[in-house]
């Protein structure tokens, strides 16, 4: 779905944790919206989001992950949802 939407999307890891059997990664991905997301329509804007991942290994593989990113952020950077600056402007 998102490299739909980003199809330049580039990911860059800032950080790597790793204790006993998981690994955190929090990472910057970047790109343009150039394709549908979620019913969006592309806006051309560029994106630049945050996010943690953590893996879980077992038997050398991944056996579960959670991640967390800033979706609001996003869809802010895409003018779906206003930033509280322009929301305080409309008020």
């Amino acid at each position: 779905m998102l490299r739909a939407a980003f199809p330049d999307l580039h990911v860059t890891v800032e950080d790597v944790i790793a204790e006993s059997d998981k690994i955190v990664q929090r990472w910057t991905g970047r790109g343009t919206h150039q394709g549908e997301l979620m019913g969006i329509p592309p806006t051309g804007n560029r994106v630049s989001v945050v996010g943690i991942t953590i893996s879980r290994f077992k038997d050398g593989k991944v056996s579960e992950e959670w991640e967390i990113y800033d979706m609001m952020g996003m869809m802010q950077q895409l003018g779906v949802i206003p930033s509280p600056e322009e929301q305080a402007v409309g008020s």
